[in-house]
């Protein structure tokens, strides 16, 4: 779980104006943890921290986000922007 990095990361994103919703529990599993809103633009971002990997199916979930047309990525606290 990356609470802390998921934290600043949720702020980060308000305080540039973003609506942000953080995604405790799909009924689909594998989505990132933070959707993002802004003047018609949906951004979605995967928080990891410490060893934490991005999941096969997590992988999957951001590819098929990013073939409809939507910005998604993974970020990590050290290594910042880590997938794709």
């Amino acid at each position: 779980m990356a609470s802390k990095h998921q934290a600043k990361v949720k702020k980060k994103y308000e305080n540039k104006g973003w609506i942000v919703i953080n995604t405790i529990k799909l009924s689909v599993s594998g989505y990132p943890d933070l959707f993002c809103f802004k003047d018609g633009r949906t951004i979605f971002i995967e928080c990891k921290e410490g060893g934490d990997t991005l999941k096969p199916l997590q992988k999957f979930r951001i590819d098929e986000l990013i073939k409809q047309g939507f910005e998604a990525f993974c970020l990590h606290d050290t290594k910042g922007k880590i997938y794709p």
